[in-house]
């Protein structure tokens, strides 16, 4: 099973789309005047009614983008993906909502609220600033302190029972009530930007968040049978994870696996990057003779995902490695070097990012 809390590194994209219904998103891409390079590469796979956020870009119409947090570490490039996700919908004048699940991280994970909200401006919030986000522009609130978001939850919670959250999420009987609840508050999260306006909302997210969204819908869907509520059941992409440096799934708990936001150029970030883990041959013969396997190399995902823009030079790098004349030691440092230059001006951004931050929660 997967759950927003736990989610094997061993995927299978395709089952999971046909179990629950979610479609590719190739077949929406000629429909989009510009798409985002996560979208031409296959990064996002697969969607929920991005039809009807395309409409809205292509009509230059209203629509709400919502990205929660559950701080719980030190960012790393697996969560950057998501901010470049926001700054492509900001440039569609989006209105972007950011709620920090302060009460899930309570209940789930037993984080204090002071804990929560620190590590949420000093990391999170910081790095989205300084990534590009505008801060004028984006709706960012703590869940324990949005009344708004706490009322909305307290009346959808009785649109589901038990038997159902239990389906979905797994819950047994050792689980607190807050962890069963807190779902609920992701609903609303994702609801409260129609609670003044029926508006399309697109919720970018990985394939082990699709449970919030399919309780969302169906919430939506019986609420809506009232006159209280009008909801427009909400639209989602959604995302592969990234591998960790060592394999397996990119993790804050893991330092080894990741590459930190935070990170500053040095000995250990450089020799943490020439041992990753690549698609190169065991023998330098063997490479040039045979090839290298980019799509199992971490430092040719790495290129794909953030460090290169141009689609043709990613395509240069691709053949050469698959005709055994770009040889791994000269990659690595290709990657170290973009990365280096990446970190340096982030964390000059940071600094400043910061000071804004501590103004905004």
């Amino acid at each position: 099973m997967i759950t927003p809390w736990e989610v094997s590194e061993d995927i299978d994209y395709k089952k999971t789309m046909e179990q629950f219904g979610i479609k590719s998103i190739k077949e929406l891409l000629d429909d989009i005047e510009n798409p985002h390079h996560f979208m031409r590469r296959g990064i996002i796979f697969g969607h929920r009614d991005f039809g009807r956020i395309i409409n809205s870009i292509n009509e230059n119409k209203k629509f709400a983008v919502v990205s929660g947090m559950m701080p719980s570490g030190k960012m790393h490039f697996g969560h950057k993906m998501i901010i470049d996700q926001l700054l492509y919908y900001q440039k569609h004048n989006a209105e972007i909502y950011i709620p920090i699940a302060d009460l899930e991280a309570y209940w789930a994970r037993g984080m204090d609220f002071e804990t929560t909200k620190n590590l949420a401006i000093e990391e999170y919030i910081t790095n989205y600033i300084a990534l590009g986000l505008n801060p004028d522009k984006i709706n960012i609130y703590l869940q324990s302190k949005n009344e708004s978001v706490k009322d909305l939850a307290m009346k959808l919670s009785k649109r589901v029972n038990f038997s159902e959250m239990k389906g979905i999420y797994g819950f047994g009987g050792e689980t607190n009530i807050g962890h069963i609840f807190a779902p609920i508050v992701q609903v609303a999260d994702i609801l409260y930007p129609q609670l003044n306006e029926k508006i399309p909302t697109i919720v970018p997210v990985g394939i082990d968040q699709d449970p919030h969204l399919r309780l969302t819908r169906d919430i939506a869907s019986r609420a809506n049978k009232t006159k209280e509520f009008n909801f427009m059941p909400p639209s989602s992409t959604y995302h592969r994870f990234m591998t960790g440096l060592s394999g397996g799934k990119m993790s804050s708990s893991k330092p080894e696996t990741a590459i930190f936001l935070s990170d500053t150029p040095s000995k250990s970030l450089k020799k943490k990057i020439m041992s990753s883990k690549t698609g190169g041959r065991e023998t330098l013969e063997e490479q040039k003779k045979l090839g290298g396997t980019p799509e199992n190399c971490v430092v040719y995902e790495l290129f794909v995902y953030h460090l290169i823009d141009d689609d043709k030079e990613l395509k240069e790098i691709y053949d050469s490695c698959k005709g055994g004349e770009l040889l791994c030691g000269s990659c690595k440092k290709n990657c170290y070097e973009k990365i280096k230059e990446f970190l340096t001006d982030l964390g000059e951004k940071r600094e400043c990012a910061k000071e804004i931050a501590m103004q905004i929660v």
